[in-house]
């Protein structure tokens, strides 16, 4: 069996070519034949690895994984034990700016000197084990879980990469598991059916443990998986779930549990409700061994900051950044985008890779843009501004233009935008990260 990795999304800055972190990162790239944005999946060698460097986790841990939501799931897990007073240790991926971003303790990510030394231990076992070839991910993710042992972490979240079952951080034994939705992405490794995506998904479930399902129609196959291998299993709107308007919600669970008077979550759109009713419910279940108060609950669902998820920039024209880069994504992103109310034109800034489903995730926005700014993306996995255009043209109505970068098409959007417009930028990481850096936002 090979080995676990997953770029999904694409990189975007990395340190100063002669820093050390910025070199053990090309000695990442370049270990393994794949380099940075290749997928291998499977955990045979990243098992070897670890077990090398003899990471059993003690403390509680929290898997994340689905199709969309799981940066936001994870941020409202972080934020919540934050507040409520542990040393909270978080791995997501990809990053927007920095590399650093994808390792944090206590909601801050963590300094070169530190993910250095991690990636030093981690060679060293990598070595030890037949110079075992990791992949990018792989080892990112193993210097993380070395970070968050010492430091010691009281709590660790992991951000499943791709899939669930043959994903790097399912190396790791979760004590409670959280998928936030099942859709239709990556299909050329997890299937293209919801139900061969689902088993995927729930792999990451264990045995007599909490497993968490937030897609409103999980597919039967994940109930199944869960059934079949005894984990206890909590469904969206059987076991949990929330009920609310536009000012505050209530949070409900089994035997007549009840948390209301919540406000709105800090982060927008319709489904954040979603993510964080899943969130407290992983708070409830593992309320003995990580009691929570709610004011920790709170301060975590409104304090919590988290790029690129429908983020409204202050300002006119408005500005929407949003990592929305699959079908299921762009459809939350347009009902976003429809409760934000009236605007003159809109101005879409979109650059993709090519292996995303470009007509299905485009399709949403259908009739709802005026001016598509199409752009290249670096990277062998990038689309060109030319062959989006070749499905704008196809009947998703709206003119176009082609550039060379995310920069330039965001600079003549911002051009030509007046007051009573809006900019949204859309497709991937890669992306709204250029159009970040662009405007010194993520510093």
């Amino acid at each position: 069996m090979t080995a676990a990795s997953s770029a999904a999304g694409g990189e975007a800055a990395t340190p100063a070519a002669d820093s050390p972190l910025a070199l053990w990162l090309a000695h990442l790239e370049a270990l393994h034949p794949k380099g940075q944005s290749g997928i291998e999946l499977g955990l045979e060698r990243v098992v070897r690895v670890k077990q090398i460097l003899g990471q059993d986790v003690s403390c509680p841990l929290i898997t994340v994984g689905g199709t969309n939501g799981k940066g936001s799931t994870c941020a409202y897990l972080e934020a919540i034990y934050s507040f409520a007073g542990y040393r909270v240790g978080c791995y997501t991926s990809p990053h927007l700016i920095d590399f650093n971003e994808r390792t944090r303790i206590d909601r801050q990510a963590v300094d070169d000197a530190t993910l250095a030394r991690a990636f030093a231990c981690v060679e060293s076992a990598r070595q030890a084990a037949g110079a075992t070839l990791l992949t990018y991910f792989e080892f990112a993710t193993l210097a993380a879980v070395e970070v968050f042992r010492a430091c010691q972490a009281e709590v660790v979240i992991l951000e499943v990469g791709l899939g669930g079952r043959l994903d790097a951080v399912n190396a790791y034994d979760a004590d409670c598991a959280i998928v936030t939705s099942i859709a239709l992405d990556h299909t050329e490794w997890l299937g293209n059916t919801r139900a061969a995506i689902g088993v995927e998904k729930a792999g990451i479930f264990r045995p007599g443990r909490p497993a968490l399902c937030a897609d409103p129609e999980p597919p039967a196959s994940l109930v199944e998986h869960a059934l079949a291998i005894g984990a206890d299993l909590h469904l969206l709107g059987r076991d949990f779930g929330y009920f609310g308007d536009r000012t505050q919600w209530t949070f409900w669970g089994r035997d007549g549990l009840r948390r209301g008077g919540l406000a709105n979550p800090a982060l927008r759109g319709r489904c954040q409700l979603r993510n964080a009713s899943v969130a407290l419910a992983a708070g409830e279940l593992l309320r003995a061994r990580l009691p929570l108060s709610m004011q920790a609950v709170r301060r975590g669902l409104i304090e919590l900051q988290l790029p690129g998820r429908f983020q409204v920039l202050p300002g006119r024209p408005t500005i929407v950044l949003d990592v929305a880069h699959n079908p299921q994504a762009v459809g939350e992103l347009a009902s976003n985008l429809a409760d934000l109310g009236y605007c003159a034109r809109t101005f879409a800034v979109v650059g993709m890779l090519a292996d995303k489903d470009i007509a299905a995730s485009l399709a949403p926005l259908a009739g709802k843009v005026d001016q598509w700014m199409l752009t290249d993306l670096a990277g062998p996995r990038a689309a060109t501004a030319a062959h989006l255009a070749s499905f704008v043209g196809a009947g998703l109505g709206g003119a176009y233009r082609c550039f060379a970068s995310p920069g330039a098409a965001f600079d003549c959007a911002a051009k030509m935008a007046k007051e009573d417009d809006r900019i949204v930028v859309f497709g991937s990481f890669q992306t709204v990260a250029a159009v970040m850096q662009a405007l010194n936002l993520g510093r």
